[in-house]
C-alpha cells in the first residue's frame, strides 16, 4: 500500500477503505508518510469530501494514535459536552454542573485557548487554588466524590489530530467538514465519554459563519458518535453576538457563578438548560421537555451551584473566591468605553469583539502567550440595546492603561449603529439528533 496511490484514489473523488485510512493515520502519526503527501491528501478530501463511512473511520483512527481514557472504573454513562467555540463561551462552567445535579457523571477533559480567550481550563485556574492537571485517579476520585470533575486535556490524546491539524493551520485546509468534525470528535472518542453533547455555533463569532453549514458538521459530527457507539446530539447556536455579557476569564467565571446563582444573563441561562436538557435526555432516553424540566429544577434550587462548589473545593480551588465576589481581585485599570452618538447597536462582529479581548491580554495571539486572568471586557450593552451620546456601554479590564484603550478601540470599530433595532435573530437555531 502506497499513499501516493491513496492521494491519488481521493483525487478522483473514490472512497478510501478502512484499512486504507488506518495505513494512512499510522504511518502519518508514525512519520513514515512525509507532511508534503498529507498535505496532498487533506487537499484532496476539501475538493472531494468523504462519505460517512470514511469519516467515521478517520475520526476512530485519529482516536486510537495515541491515549484512550477508559472511564468504565465510574460505572455507568459518562457525560461530556463540547463547543465549537466563541465569545463569551463559559457553558461548561454552568451545563455541566446542572448536568451532575440531574444525576448524571460528568467526566471532562478541556483544553486551553488559542484566541479570544482563555479555554475552559485557564478559565477555572483563574479560581485560586483550582488544579486542572490531576492524574487519572485523582480524576476519578473527584468524579465519584462531587459527580464532576473538569481536567486539561492530555497531551498524548490523539496526536494524529495535533500534527495533522498543524498541518492543515498552514495549508488551507482547516474549511473541511469531514476534517474540522474528524479533529474535534477523535479528541471526543478518545476521552471516553458514552454521551456526548455539543454545541455547533455559526454566526460571526463563531468557526462556522453560515447556518447550513453548522448545520452539516453538526450532523457530521452526530453521525460519528452514533457510528462509534456514543449516545450524540448536538444544538445548533447563534454567535453573532457574544454569550452572556463577560469576555475574559475571571469575569467569564464570575458570570457563570452568577448563573448558577439564578442572576444571569438570559440567554447563557436559555443555551445552558438546553445542553443540560440535551444530554439528560439522550441519557435516560426521555423527552427533550421533560428534560428541560429538570434541569430548570437543579438550576432553580440551587443544587447545580452546589456540584459546582463541590468540584472546585475537591479540585482544590479556594470556596471563599467563590462565594464572596468581593474578595475576587481586579483588574489594575478599568476603562469605559462611551456610545459615540444616540443610536441602536445594530450588531456586532463579535470576532472582532474577541480580538479586543485578546488585546486586553485575555486571549493567547500565540501559544506561548501568557494570559491575564483578570482582563477581559463586560459588557454593558448589547445587540438591540439603544445608548445614548455618552452613555457607557462596557467596560474594558486590563493591567495598564495601553492594553484597555486598544481593547476599547477595537471594541467600538466592531460595532454597528443605526436609529431603529435590528431584527432579532434567536439563540438556538436547530436540535441534532440521531435518525
Amino acid at each position: 500500500m502506497r499513499m501516493y496511490d491513496l492521494i491519488t484514489k481521493k483525487k478522483q473523488g473514490e472512497e478510501l477503505s478502512s484499512q486504507e485510512i488506518a495505513f494512512m493515520v499510522e504511518g502519518y502519526t508514525k512519520g513514515e508518510i512525509p507532511d508534503y503527501q498529507m498535505s496532498a491528501m487533506c487537499m484532496a478530501i476539501c475538493f472531494k469530501g468523504m462519505s460517512h463511512r470514511e469519516t467515521a473511520d478517520l475520526t476512530q483512527c485519529m482516536a486510537q494514535s495515541g491515549a484512550q481514557v477508559d472511564l468504565s472504573p465510574l460505572g455507568g454513562l459518562t457525560v461530556d459536552k463540547h463547543s465549537t467555540g466563541g465569545v463569551g463561551d463559559k457553558t461548561t462552567l454552568v451545563a455541566e454542573p446542572m448536568a451532575a445535579a440531574c444525576g448524571l457523571t460528568v467526566a471532562k477533559m478541556s483544553g486551553r485557548g488559542l484566541g479570544f480567550t482563555g479555554g475552559t481550563i485557564d478559565k477555572l485556574e483563574s479560581i485560586p487554588g483550582f488544579r486542572t492537571d490531576l492524574s487519572q485517579q485523582e480524576f476519578f476520585n473527584v468524579v465519584k466524590q462531587a459527580g464532576i470533575a473538569v481536567v486539561g486535556q492530555s497531551a498524548d490524546l490523539a496526536p494524529a489530530d495535533k500534527k495533522m491539524y498543524a498541518l492543515r493551520d498552514v495549508t488551507a485546509t482547516v474549511d473541511s467538514i469531514p476534517l474540522i468534525a474528524s479533529s474535534i470528535m477523535s479528541k471526543k472518542l478518545a476521552a471516553g465519554a458514552s454521551v456526548i453533547e455539543l454545541d455547533v455555533k455559526c454566526g460571526s463569532g463563531a468557526f462556522m459563519q453560515d447556518r447550513d453549514q453548522a448545520e452539516l458538521l453538526a450532523k457530521t459530527m452526530v453521525e460519528i458518535g452514533c457510528r462509534n457507539g456514543r449516545d450524540t446530539s448536538a444544538w445548533i447556536t447563534n454567535m453573532d453576538q457574544p454569550l452572556g455579557y463577560a469576555i475574559g476569564n475571571s469575569i467569564e467565571v464570575n458570570e457563570a457563578i452568577e448563573t448558577l446563582q439564578g442572576n444571569g444573563p438570559e440567554d447563557l441561562k436559555e443555551l445552558c438548560v438546553c445542553l443540560c436538557a440535551g444530554a439528560f435526555s439522550t441519557a435516560k432516553n426521555i423527552p427533550l421537555d421533560v428534560a428541560r424540566e429538570r434541569a430548570l429544577q437543579v438550576l432553580n434550587d440551587g443544587s447545580a451551584l452546589q456540584k459546582f462548589r463541590q468540584m472546585v473545593a475537591a479540585q482544590g480551588g479556594d470556596l471563599e473566591w467563590v462565594d464572596h465576589p468581593e474578595k475576587r481581585e481586579k483588574a489594575a485599570v478599568c476603562l469605559e468605553v462611551k456610545a459615540p452618538a444616540d443610536g441602536y447597536i445594530t450588531h456586532m462582529d463579535t470576532a472582532a469583539v474577541g480580538v479586543a479581548s485578546m488585546l486586553t491580554g485575555a486571549g493567547r495571539e500565540t501559544k506561548e502567550s501568557t494570559i491575564d486572568p483578570l482582563a477581559g471586557i463586560l459588557l454593558i450593552k448589547k445587540t438591540g440595546d439603544f445608548a445614548a451620546a455618552g452613555e457607557t456601554i462596557a467596560k474594558v479590564y486590563a493591567s495598564d492603561t495601553a492594553k484597555a484603550q486598544a481593547g476599547g478601540n477595537k471594541l467600538l470599530s466592531a460595532i454597528s449603529w443605526g436609529d431603529k433595532p435590528a431584527p432579532h435573530i434567536p439563540l438556538i437555531l436547530g436540535h441534532i439528533t440521531a435518525e
